[in-house]
Parts: C-alpha cells; structure tokens; sequence
C-alpha cells in the first residue's frame, strides 16, 4: 500500500460504489469483501488501521463459551463456523490453541465437560480438537502453573488465537491487492446530501490538512464506538445506538504461567470469563467488562480492573503476579449495542446490528473479531441493495489473505508476515545492519520498520510498535527505549528531519506511559 498512490487515486475517481468509514476489522473485513467482489471501494480511517478496539482484543479466534452458558446457541454456532474459516484463510497469523477449565468439584466436572462437548460438536466439519477430561495430576502437568489446592481436575477443550493487529494489516493489503483504495489518517469531516439521500462525503488528510469530496453511490459506517458520532453528521437528532464498555488485558512474562495450555476461568466475580493466553513468549490475561460514558482514543485501565485481574489470577494460579511484574497493560472499549439493562455490560449482545437510516446510510456495530467476515458480507450485502450495485456473490468464506502460507515455524517471528517474510529476509541478507534488533529484549529488526513504511501504510512510530511490530503490548518499557531507533529509520525512509524525529519520540511516549504500570 502506497499512500501517495491511494491519495492521487481520490483525485481520478469521479465515482466510487462503497465508501466505507473506519479502518477496524469490520471496516477492513468490508473493503475485502467488496472488493473481491469487484466494487470500487475507499475506505477511510481517522487515525491508524486498528488503532482501536481491534488491536486490543484477547488475541482470541473464539465462538464464546459465555454465549453458550448464555443459550446463544445461533451466534456460538457462526462464530465457530467463522473460526473453521479463519484458521483456513489465514494460517500464518492464527493456531489452534489448547484451553483448560479448572474444576473444583465433581458437579462441575460434570458441567462443563458436557458444556465443552457441545460446544465442539457445534463447530461441526470445523472442528479444531476434541474435549478431554482431566485428573488432578494430569492438569497440573499441563498446566504447572495453576493452583492445586481444593482441585479436582480440568476440562481441555481447544479454540483459535490469532495476532489481531497484524490480521487487520492482512485485511487491508488484500483489499489493497484486490483494487480497494484504502487510507489511515484521513478523517470524514462531511457526510453529503443531495434530496436528503447520502451522496457521499468529504475527508481531510491529518497530515497535510488537504480537503477531499469523494462521491459515492453507498457509505458505510463501521466506525465501532465511534459509530454514533458517523450518525450525528447524518442527522443531528439522531438517538445513540451504543452503550460501550471497556475490556482491560495484562501482559506479563510467561514465567508467570509456564506451559503452552491456556487458562479459561468461566465464571469470575463479576461474571465475566477469564483468561490468562500464551501469546508471543509473554502471557495476556483478562479481561474486565465495565460500562464506560466517555470514548477515548486512548482508553486507560481503572485501578479497580487492574486490581480486579491481578486478585483473580492470582487466585487461581501459583504465579504472585504484582504491579511491578507488568510488562504492559492496555484497555480496549466494545461497541455493544444497547439494551434494557444499561448496568450489565457483560450480558449485552455481541452480535452485530445493521441499520439503514432514511438517507441510505449504512451503519454496522456490534460483533466481535472472530465474525468480522461474516459482518462484512452482510454490510456488503445492503451496501449494494441501497446503491443500486449489481449484484455478485460474496467469495470471503475460501479467499487467502495475504501472506497465506502453511503456519511456518513460530519460533522464527517473521512467520506473521506468512509469504512476505522472503522479501524482508532478503532486505536482511543485503544489508546486514537491518538484522540489528530495535531492543535487545526482543527480536523486532530495522527490516521491519522500512517494511512497514514502503508496504503497510505505517506513519508514525506508534504505527510500527504498536501495531506493524506488537513492542508495545508486550513490553511497554521496551517500546519506550526502542523509539528513538524506530524515528530514525522512518524519518530516513520518508525524507523527515531531525524536529520530526523528536515530535514522534515524544508523541510515542506520551501514549506509551499509559500502557506501564507503575509499582
């Protein structure tokens, strides 16, 4: 993805057939599905693709035990399907994960090894892994780090993980491969109206301050919690859709709970599940539901999720996991849409909701990582009924995304980058100083930073440690040391000076403070 090339493309297409608002996973997953289809689509992001709820996720591929427990048996059923279809079209960025439930009495033994049956029979043909039921001995082995007073044993039952920054980067490169124009940093400012019917809108470039018009016979907002800020601009007194809350994950080292088994606690104080994941030699653990009034671009933990997930982890586990042992700790908001019961956030539904304002205006919330496609194809789906688009037939359930290649060896963290890895390899046999690694700690090269700026759209040095790299969740400090080193690469690459390195030092750190916990 070239952005000058994506920007001088908005100034040749008199017309566009979808616009699309918002560069999260439904926003992206929707400019894939349009354009495999063969619509011209422009999608537009505010700030960075997944700068928000979608790089925050618990890094799970999932149809959702709590929905089960809650009887939601239709969006179990879809999401597992959409899991199946995931873990096939992206191997390079999702694996199958083993999860155990740790049990404490026979009932619930009983419990939920006929809960977990069900859910994998639900999976169908998609099936990742069967469900086995564990002695006490044999949960401890697998899982050396949990608690093993009062317990009786375990349930094992296996679901996805995935990268989801890195996953939303595959959505867009392949939209991008597929002809969709796509563009971070460009905020809608307008939507426009022509005998109150949504004609399309105009959009500013953060970085240069330059105004476009963009015609369109549909527009989508897929902006998540943002979402009834989109529908504002449509019409003033339009009646919020959301009631947003706010997950909040640890990150810490996976000393702390050793094994390649994740944990799965279905049921905590406040009724939430919760999980502590291996991911990328660290460990994530969360998370919380609480109501939030505000939408932040930069949601902060509260000190009572911190306390909530530090005090419930180590409960259940042996590790005596403290403040200080906290390598990162970041909060993600959920767009939920709204319901009776404003005070429980975790009974909420997450399945998603489509709604087609009097103006054509497209509006989609709701959902969760794991159904994005399925959420694209039905936005797609009523973008083309509204702009009067031929009709074509969605082809997402078999398409490759990006970098499509047998999972390769995770040792070697360039896997993530699935096929595209020779490419950067070879950047690294030429020239040997981009082997060097941004911190000693972990094994991010300068390859990485000049791939990130010439091929995925990055920036601003928050881009590629949060997002094009994953520094920032998993070692905030490190993040903090490395971004001097990230700067100078960039700056180099896009022709920046000296004054531009020191602003996005200082902008990075200033966002980079709220991800460490201070003791």
């Amino acid at each position: 993805m070239k952005r000058e090339r994506e920007l001088s493309r908005l100034d040749e297409e008199a017309l566009w057939d979808i616009v699309v608002i918002g560069g999260g996973a439904t926003g992206l997953g929707i400019a894939v599905d349009a354009a495999s289809r063969g619509y011209k689509v422009a999608l537009f992001e505010k700030y960075d693709f997944a700068k928000g709820t979608s790089s925050r996720s618990t890094k799970l591929v999932h149809g959702g035990v709590r929905y089960l427990a809650q009887g939601n048996l239709k969006l179990v059923m879809e999401a597992l399907r959409e899991r199946g279809m995931l873990l096939r079209n992206a191997p390079h960025l999702t694996r199958r994960q083993a999860f155990i439930v740790p049990v404490y009495s026979w009932w619930s033994m009983f419990f939920y090894g006929i809960g977990l049956r069900l859910y994998d029979l639900l999976a169908g043909k998609l099936q990742i892994g069967g469900v086995r039921i564990l002695g006490k001995k044999k949960a401890v082995e697998l899982m050396p780090g949990i608690e093993p007073n009062k317990l009786k044993g375990g349930v094992e039952y296996y679901d996805g993980q995935f990268d989801d920054a890195r996953l939303a980067l595959a959505l867009a490169l392949t939209a991008s491969d597929h002809g969709a124009c796509l563009l971070n940093y460009m905020e809608v400012q307008e939507l426009l109206h022509e005998n109150e019917k949504l004609t399309g809108i105009t959009c500013r470039d953060i970085l240069s301050g330059k105004v476009y018009k963009v015609l369109s016979r549909s527009v989508i907002n897929a902006t998540g919690v943002f979402a009834d800020d989109v529908l504002s601009k449509d019409k003033a007194d339009q009646p919020g859709m959301l009631s947003p809350s706010q997950g909040v994950h640890l990150v810490a080292d996976a000393d702390f709970f050793p094994g390649d088994r994740a944990l799965m606690i279905p049921r905590t104080d406040d009724g939430r599940v919760l999980f502590a994941v291996p991911w990328q030699g660290k460990v994530v653990i969360g998370t919380t539901d609480t109501p939030v009034k505000e939408v932040l671009e930069e949601p902060e933990a509260f000190e009572e999720e911190i306390e909530f997930i530090l005090t419930h982890f180590n409960r259940y586990t042996r590790g005596g996991l403290t403040r200080k042992d906290v390598r990162s700790v970041f909060a993600g908001l959920r767009p939920l849409v709204k319901t009776g019961n404003k005070s429980a956030t975790a009974l909420m539904s997450r399945d998603h909701t489509i709604m087609v304002s009097p103006s054509g205006l497209i509006t989609i919330i709701g959902g969760k990582w794991t159904t994005y496609r399925k959420m694209a194809k039905d936005a797609v789906a009523n973008a083309a009924f509204v702009g009067k688009l031929v009709r074509r037939e969605c082809v997402t359930d078999v398409l490759r995304l990006r970098g499509w290649e047998e999972a390769g060896e995770e040792a070697d963290h360039l896997h993530m980058y699935g096929s595209d890895a020779a490419q950067i390899r070879s950047m690294i046999e030429e020239h040997a100083v981009l082997g060097e690694q941004l911190h000693t700690d972990h094994p991010y090269t300068h390859a990485e930073v000049l791939w990130a700026v010439r091929e995925e759209m990055a920036m601003q040095v928050e881009d590629v440690l949060a997002r094009r790299t994953r520094l920032l969740f998993l070692d905030a400090k490190a993040a903090w040391e490395a971004a001097p080193v990230v700067a100078g690469w960039m700056a180099a690459e896009m022709g920046k000076d000296s004054e531009w390195i020191s602003e996005q030092v200082a902008k990075f750190r200033e966002t980079a403070i709220g991800y460490i916990l201070e003791d």
